[in-house]
């Protein structure tokens, strides 16, 4: 930590990078996010030393266990943090299992000017060989990359978009793909080698909106998640799986209790079975927001006109979740 006049922040929330075993080479039998964010920076040694590093720590979970008042707890410090003329970027730690969740929430909410990015580990800090401190000090390049911006997620030398990224191996360190779109840049030796474009919301609606709606749904959606109301009034949208055999009993029953939205992971490009169709569609008309992604971890829904069910844009079960929360809390503006 220096006296430069920039800063980077990196906030904790805990994690596998943080986390803690009782013997060394144990990378299974650990418990999550109980190393401190200080203690973490303190890992990199002298490495990150060209620029002033600011260390809070906003909450210390497992990421399995993330929900929507830390989300929107960490949006807030975020936004704090942005608006300091001389902070340059935020480096946040966090744990893989929702990485890709909070990542995309961050972005529709913020659509930051300034990078914000997102790293973790698939190996606990007391791993004989831990991940987390290569890949923190590479979270701290991108971030103080010139002209980067946006929601990003770091791991394993991989730069990818907030909208992309996704956990697809349990295990392995190198976990996250971005899927078709490829990766935004690569990491090497400190530097970062850009791919394609840095990350913005209008991005998120893939030129199905015009711009002057983004940013009016973006800073909708902005003021309601920034602007006090709880997240436990937020309104509960649910993921539905399709599979051979499926029924339409689960999506009865969350309509019984209120449920406002619903993701259908169908199979392949969407497919619903006949039964779950029908009961989704039986929701539909009592004024549940539903709509259609893909279970399959490659590819998207392809949507044509005759669709009942509109398909997710191209996002993920758990992204087009929080899609149509935030679309849902924009009306509420």
């Amino acid at each position: 930590m220096n006296s430069s006049s920039s800063r980077i922040v990196v906030l904790g929330t805990g994690g596998t990078i943080a986390g803690r075993a009782s013997r060394a080479g144990d990378n299974l039998g650990y418990t999550a996010g109980e190393v401190g964010v200080a203690q973490l920076l303190e890992s990199l040694g002298g490495f990150a030393d060209a620029v002033e590093l600011v260390a809070e720590q906003v909450a210390q979970v497992d990421s399995k266990d993330m929900g929507f008042g830390l989300w929107q707890q960490l949006a807030a410090r975020c936004a704090h943090w942005l608006a300091q003329e001389d902070v340059v970027g935020i480096v946040i730690t966090h744990g893989t299992d929702t990485l890709e969740e909070t990542a995309y929430f961050l972005q529709a909410v913020l659509d930051p000017a300034k990078p914000v990015v997102l790293t973790c580990a698939m190996r606990p800090a007391t791993a004989l060989v831990p991940d987390g401190p290569q890949n923190l000090l590479d979270a701290v390049a991108v971030a103080t990359t010139p002209g980067a911006r946006g929601v990003v997620a770091v791991c394993a030398g991989k730069v990818h978009s907030a909208r992309d990224v996704q956990k697809v191996h349990s295990y392995q360190v190198d976990a996250f793909a971005s899927g078709d779109a490829g990766l935004v840049g690569l990491v090497e030796e400190g530097r970062v080698r850009l791919l394609r474009p840095w990350p913005s919301v209008v991005d998120f609606y893939e030129g199905n909106m015009p711009p002057a709606l983004i940013q009016s749904a973006q800073a909708a959606i902005k003021s309601v998640v920034l602007g006090g109301l709880p997240a436990s009034g937020w309104p509960r949208v649910e993921i539905v799986l399709n599979y051979a055999g499926a029924s339409g009993w689960l999506v009865e029953a969350l309509v019984a209790q209120g449920v406002q939205g619903l993701v259908v992971a169908g199979t392949g490009n969407g497919t619903v079975h006949a039964a779950l169709e029908a009961a989704l569609l039986r929701a539909m008309a009592q004024g549940v927001r539903v709509v259609r992604s893909t279970r399959c971890v490659f590819g998207r829904v392809l949507g044509w006109g005759a669709d009942a069910i509109p398909d997710a844009q191209g996002l993920s079960p758990v992204k087009a979740r929080i899609a149509l929360l935030l679309e849902l809390l924009a009306l509420r503006a």
